[in-house]
């Protein structure tokens, strides 16, 4: 690969910060030491969370690109940086669930935790400023955002990657709660995943205590957030031989 340099910021989000470089395909993420709850209306600095983000995400990416799935993902570049081709995102967060919590919980009135059988996928419009409404596939085609088959083609890929992640936490004693993907359209207008994988898009119980070792312990002010990434890293690392 040539030698890749970070140039000028393309985006500048609640969690990472991309960046242009010297190759149009490819972009430079730096994961940020910012917590963000309520849609980016609570922020908070916390040390070391891009540390952990980033170090989850990239392991949890490779992984999955070892198992045949595609992503974006391209290479590490120091603690808290990435490599990543660049892709056009999908104004669409992609939420698959595997058992009931957080607004699935409250919406529907159904007791925390409970094991979803079938698994759940929803689809919300990627929008603070609507505070995220959820969309069914006839909405996403009527405005156009994408056609019958694209749609068919993301919950392919997000069943598929969500029972991949769920065998992984499952060998690391975590229980994967729900999941939150993006996916954007390569140069060649292929759909892949993009974005992150990390404690920040997902929530995570540990099976011995209970405990949440997620963005759960920020939103509703339980503890110290970085303790229960450094758990998750720790395991992912036992299991994963780095």
């Amino acid at each position: 690969m040539t030698s890749i340099e970070k140039e000028m910021i393309l985006a500048d989000g609640k969690a990472k910060t991309i960046y242009q470089t010297n190759d149009p395909e490819i972009v430079w993420v730096h994961s940020k030491d910012q917590a963000t709850a309520l849609n980016g209306k609570r922020k908070v600095q916390i040390t070391n969370k891009g540390h952990y983000t980033n170090q989850i995400s990239w392991r949890l990416f490779k992984y999955l690109q070892d198992r045949g799935i595609i992503n974006h993902f391209i290479a590490v570049k120091n603690d808290t940086d990435i490599l990543t081709k660049k892709l056009t995102m999908i104004p669409l967060e992609v939420v698959v669930r595997n058992y009931a919590s957080g607004h699935f919980v409250t919406k529907y009135h159904v007791t925390p935790m409970l094991k979803l059988e079938p698994t759940v996928l929803e689809f919300y419009d990627k929008s603070d400023a609507l505070d995220d409404p959820m969309m069914n596939d006839l909405q996403i085609q009527a405005l156009h955002i994408l056609d019958a088959e694209q749609i068919a083609q993301v919950k392919a890929q997000a069943f598929q990657i969500n029972q991949q992640l769920q065998q992984l936490f499952a060998q690391m004693k975590i229980d994967l709660i729900d999941i939150k993907f993006e996916f954007g359209w390569t140069a060649s207008g292929a759909i892949i995943l993009g974005d992150e994988l990390s404690p920040d898009n997902m929530r995570l119980v540990d099976q011995q205590t209970g405990h949440s070792l997620d963005k759960d312990v920020f939103r509703q002010e339980t503890g110290n957030l970085v303790d229960g990434y450094a758990i998750v890293l720790e395991r992912l690392q036992q299991i994963l031989g780095d």
